[in-house]
């Protein structure tokens, strides 16, 4: 209980950027707050993340031979080969830099299996890292998700029913890694995925490497140099001048400072706009933009 008061009064500390449905049918939602016994909260910061407890049930498997490339599998409680699990791959944010890991979005992770979904979830080379970087980040994001079929083929998880999710710079990730999986599956030997959930996602990397807050800078370091000085990587490495996903949905909060409203509302992709989600909420269990990601996923398991 204390560490669970502590974890709230850090999360009232505030870091905080926007959103459409489909391009004629935008929408902008205020989710119900009704997230039973526990304190709805909005605007979380990035330190709270790490200060949520929780009980880590995952399993740790590699899918390459560098240290970094692995993942770690979250099962439902109830989970079974005779009823297996959807399953949610999901690629971490922070600025694709190796200052950020995994670990600030285990407890999102634990919550996502405790509500009945099987979740990959994926370490990977960052900027900073040996292979790190454009395109050995993404590299490693593709190989992580081939290695479903086989390196999950002995768990109680629902192979045909796979939806990618990423957050912020991950989001990046995911939004090209769904593509190739529906545009080019076999080239990359990838599963068959449902479609792909981008919170707080970064769509548009020559215009966000074009700002001057940190993250943004960061770009330019993942790109190894700016929009001008490295065009054909700033191509490859945009979803909005990549082939989507055709269920594809961007979720974006009102508040966020990290990443602007633009790289939904412009992306020319489906996005809600949830109203006083800041960066941070989409992976904090505590928070109505993460029911409504919940929401999300349910819709997208159910078609």
């Amino acid at each position: 209980m204390i560490k669970r008061l502590i974890a709230l009064a850090v999360a009232t500390l505030v870091l905080s950027g926007c959103a459409q449905k489909l391009p004629d049918d935008r929408q902008q939602i205020s989710v119900p707050a009704e997230l039973p016994n526990l304190q709805v909260i909005n605007n979380v910061s990035y330190s709270s993340l790490a200060a949520l407890p929780y009980g880590n049930s995952s399993i740790q498997l590699a899918y390459g031979n560098a240290p970094l490339q692995y993942g770690q599998l979250y099962l439902p409680p109830k989970a079974t080969m005779q009823q297996p699990s959807p399953l949610v791959v999901f690629i971490h944010g922070g600025c694709w830099l190796n200052a950020y890991d995994i670990s600030h979005s285990n407890g999102f992770s634990q919550a996502l299996a405790d509500q009945g979904f099987a979740v990959w979830s994926l370490e990977y080379r960052r900027t900073g890292d040996v292979g790190g970087g454009w395109p050995g980040s993404f590299h490693d994001v593709l190989t992580g998700i081939s290695s479903v079929q086989s390196l999950l083929a002995g768990f109680p998880i629902d192979h045909s029913n796979i939806v990618l999710a990423g957050h912020s710079a991950g989001g990046q990730l995911a939004l090209l890694a769904a593509g190739k999986s529906y545009h080019q599956a076999a080239l990359y030997n990838l599963p068959p995925i449902k479609g792909v959930v981008g919170l707080a996602a970064i769509t548009d990397m020559p215009g966000y490497s074009a700002g001057e807050n940190s993250c943004q800078k960061a770009t330019r370091q993942f790109l190894q140099g700016s929009a001008a000085q490295q065009t054909e990587y700033y191509l490859q490495a945009n979803p909005q001048q990549q082939a989507m996903h055709p269920k594809t949905l961007l979720l974006q909060g009102s508040t966020d400072s990290i990443v602007p409203v633009t790289q939904a509302s412009a992306s020319g992709m489906p996005f809600q706009l949830v109203n006083e989600a800041g960066h941070f909420d989409w992976i904090h269990p505590h928070t109505p933009a993460y029911k409504q990601f919940i929401a999300t996923l349910q819709e997208f398991f159910a078609q």
